[in-house]
């Protein structure tokens, strides 16, 4: 790991934060970029976010953001919530308000063989 950057309590929910996580793990840092960058999905505006501090994290310690990737990428479920709605009869019905906490971790590509 040579650089993290973290968000917590954001207000997505973390099935919706994982679909974009899975199409940007993995990648180099200036291809999830541009990948997030032509994504339309509400999520991306965070990730975004994180993968510039994630970089700029990096090049605080002497590293060029062009041989990062990301290695490690998860959304954890954050607390919920808890709200309630109105419903027929005079009675109420349960409305959970999902935060996810997201962590990102840069790495080094090494050179691979296919390269």
């Amino acid at each position: 790991m040579i650089a993290k950057a973290e968000a917590k309590f954001l207000r997505l929910s973390p099935s919706k934060v994982r679909q974009v996580i899975d199409v940007i793990r993995h990648k180099s840092v200036i291809e999830a970029g541009a990948i997030l960058k032509n994504l339309n999905k509400r999520p991306k505006e965070y990730l975004i976010k994180i993968l510039n501090q994630a970089a700029a994290n990096a090049k605080v310690k002497g590293f060029n953001p062009e041989q990062l990737y990301i290695s490690k990428l998860v959304c954890n479920e954050g607390p919920r919530w808890k709200r309630f709605k109105a419903a027929a009869f005079g009675r109420a019905s349960p409305i959970k308000k999902r935060t996810s906490h997201i962590s990102m971790e840069l790495d080094i590509r090494q050179g691979r063989k296919g390269d």
